[in-house]
């Protein structure tokens, strides 16, 4: 029993740290909120989908700036996307950076979208393994409340 409550306190910070140092927003408490016992693994599905998404714009974004001639709103349209994809799951850092590289798109600034490119990937990796830890963290408590019949 006292393992179950240390490890409910471990997933209860983790989770809080995430909120405090700006990777999650209010967005990502909504996406919990839609998950129920019909569908118990919503977010991690809907995150998955995120990463799926995210990881292929990377890859588009990263081809499209190394192009000779830029096609800036095509990087836009990629950058765009991912901005609302992130928007949608709460990933705050990885959204911002989404808006500063929209206004390198704008400037036709290819070293400004570049460097966004770096830190775009940077958070995005960021979030991408705080979010597994998270899970990890969340199934051990399930199957140690499974094993406790709490």
């Amino acid at each position: 029993m006292a393992y179950l409550v240390q490890l409910q306190k471990q997933f209860d910070d983790y989770r809080a740290s995430l909120f405090n140092e700006g990777f999650l927003d209010d967005q990502f408490e909504q996406l919990q909120q839609l998950q129920d016992e019909s569908n118990p693994d919503f977010v991690v599905e809907v995150v998955s989908l995120f990463f799926q998404d995210s990881e292929r714009l990377l890859n588009e974004l990263a081809t499209s700036l190394d192009q000779q001639n830029t096609d800036y709103r095509k990087v836009d349209a990629h950058v765009h996307q991912l901005k609302g994809s992130s928007s949608s799951i709460g990933a705050q850092r990885v959204q911002r950076v989404c808006i500063a590289f929209r206004n390198f798109c704008e400037e036709q600034n290819t070293e400004g979208c570049l460097k966004c490119l770096q830190q775009v990937k940077h958070e995005y990796t960021l979030v991408k393994n705080k979010l597994e830890t998270l899970f990890k963290l969340e199934r051990q408590l399930l199957a140690a409340r499974g094993s406790s019949f709490v």
